[in-house]
C-alpha cells in the first residue's frame, strides 16, 4: 500500500535524512503536497516530487488526496498542523520535538488519542545502529547502566530567535527533549526526579547559552546502585569560532555500566571497554536511519494495531525538560510523577 503524504515544513534534516528516504521509498510513499514558509523552497521540492506547493497547513491537511502529514519542522505554526490532522483524521509523522508546556503537550496527546489517528514521533537516536548495539551490550556484556553523560554543542546563527506561538521554542530546548528521550531509551525506565541548571546570558541570541539536567532513575529492585544521567546542551562559542567549535568534541553519549564503559558517536561509531580491553565497532545497516524510521511509520499507518508508545514518549520527554526548567527557577529538585 502506498501512503500519500503532505510535507509540513522542511527542516534542517531534509537534505540528508528525509529527502533521500522518500526518494528511496517511492514504492511506499507518494508526496502530494508541500507547505513551507519559504515559498520558493516549497515550489522546488514540489517540482522534484511532482507534487503541489500549498499556502497553508490547513489547506494541506484537508486535501482528499493525502493520507498522512509529515511535520518536518515546527516553523511558525508550532503544533497546529497536528491538531489540524486530528480534525481531518490524517496520520502524523512528527520530526519536530514537541517543546511545549506539559499542559499544552497533554492536550495535544489527548486530541491525538481521541481522534484515533496513527502518530509517530521521530527519534533518530533510538534507531541509530550504535544505540541499538549499545542496548545489546548492556543486556549481554556491559550490564546495567549506572552513569550517563550526554552533551551536545550547537551552532546557532546570530539571527536565531524563538518562533511565535511555539512555547519555550529554542534549539537548546528541542535538543534537550531528544537527548532526554535518548537516555530514557538506553536506561530502559523512567527518571524519578530531575535537577536543572541554566546559564542566562545577553551574549546569545537565545537569551541562554547552556542548560544541564541531572536525571535520577532510582534503584531497580535487586540492585544496589542508582542510575543517574547528566544531559546538557550549549551554545557557548561564537559562530565565527568555527575551529574552536569542532575542537575535541565530546562523545555524543558516554555510558558507565556495571561491567564496562561505552562511548557512542552517532550514527554508527561505538567504542567500549571491559576487562578484556578496548573494542571498537563501526556499525552499518542495510538501510539508513531515515529509511528505517519511514518504514516504521508505514507499518504503523497500515497496521490494524494502533501504536501509542511514541506519543507517550514524546510527552514524557517534554514533561521532564519542563520540570528541569522549574527546578532551575526554584532552586529545588523536582520529583517526577
Amino acid at each position: 500500500m502506498k501512503i500519500r503524504v503532505g510535507l509540513v515544513g522542511l527542516g534542517a534534516a531534509w537534505n540528508y535524512r528525509h529527502r533521500p528516504a522518500l526518494l528511496a521509498l517511492r514504492d511506499r510513499f507518494e508526496v502530494r503536497a508541500v507547505c513551507e514558509e519559504i515559498g520558493l523552497r516549497a515550489k522546488q521540492v514540489a517540482q522534484e516530487f511532482d507534487a503541489t506547493a500549498v499556502a497553508g497547513y490547513r489547506e494541506l491537511t484537508e486535501r482528499e488526496d493525502i493520507d498522512a502529514i509529515m511535520m518536518l519542522s515546527p516553523q511558525w505554526f508550532g503544533a497546529l498542523p497536528i491538531l489540524a490532522a486530528c480534525d481531518a483524521e490524517k496520520a502524523v509523522y512528527c520530526a519536530a520535538a514537541l517543546d511545549l508546556e506539559p499542559e499544552q503537550a497533554l492536550k495535544i496527546r489527548q486530541r491525538v488519542e481521541s481522534s484515533g489517528i496513527a502518530f509517530m514521533a521521530e527519534f533518530p537516536r533510538r534507531q541509530s545502529p550504535a544505540t541499538l548495539r549499545l542496548k545489546e551490550l548492556i543486556a549481554t556484556r556491559l550490564g546495567p547502566a549506572r552513569l550517563l553523560f550526554c552533551h551536545q554543542r550547537l551552532v546557532v546563527k546570530r539571527d536565531s530567535e524563538a518562533k511565535p506561538g511555539w512555547a519555550n521554542s529554542s534549539p537548546i530546548t528541542r535538543e534537550l527533549i531528544e537527548l532526554v528521550d535518548w537516555c530514557r531509551f538506553v536506561v530502559g525506565r523512567e527518571p524519578i526526579s530531575v535537577v536543572g541548571v541554566g546559564h542566562p546570558t545577553t551574549r546569545s541570541p537565545l537569551s541562554e547559552d547552556y542548560r544541564m539536567l541531572s536525571l535520577d532513575f532510582g534503584i531497580r529492585p535487586g540492585e544496589s546502585e542508582a542510575t543517574v544521567a547528566q544531559v546538557s546542551c550549549g551554545h557557548y562559542m561564537p559562530e565565527i569560532w568555527k575551529e574552536a567549535a569542532s575542537f575535541r568534541s565530546p562523545a555524543g553519549l558516554q555510558v558507565c555500566c556495571e561491567n564496562g564503559i561505552a562511548f557512542v558517536d552517532l550514527p554508527s561509531n561505538l567504542v567500549w571497554f571491559d576487562e578484556a580491553g578496548r573494542h571498537q565497532e563501526a556499525l552499518e545497516r542495510d538501510r539508513p536511519v531515515g529509511e528505517q524510521l519511514l518504514i516504521n511509520f508505514h507499518r504503523g499507518v497500515t497496521s490494524l494495531v494502533r501504536r501509542q508508545d511514541d506519543l507517550n514518549d514524546a510527552y514524557r520527554a517534554v514533561e521532564v525538560v519542563s520540570s528541569a526548567k522549574h527546578s532551575f527557577e526554584s532552586g529545588k529538585r523536582i520529583t517526577l510523577d
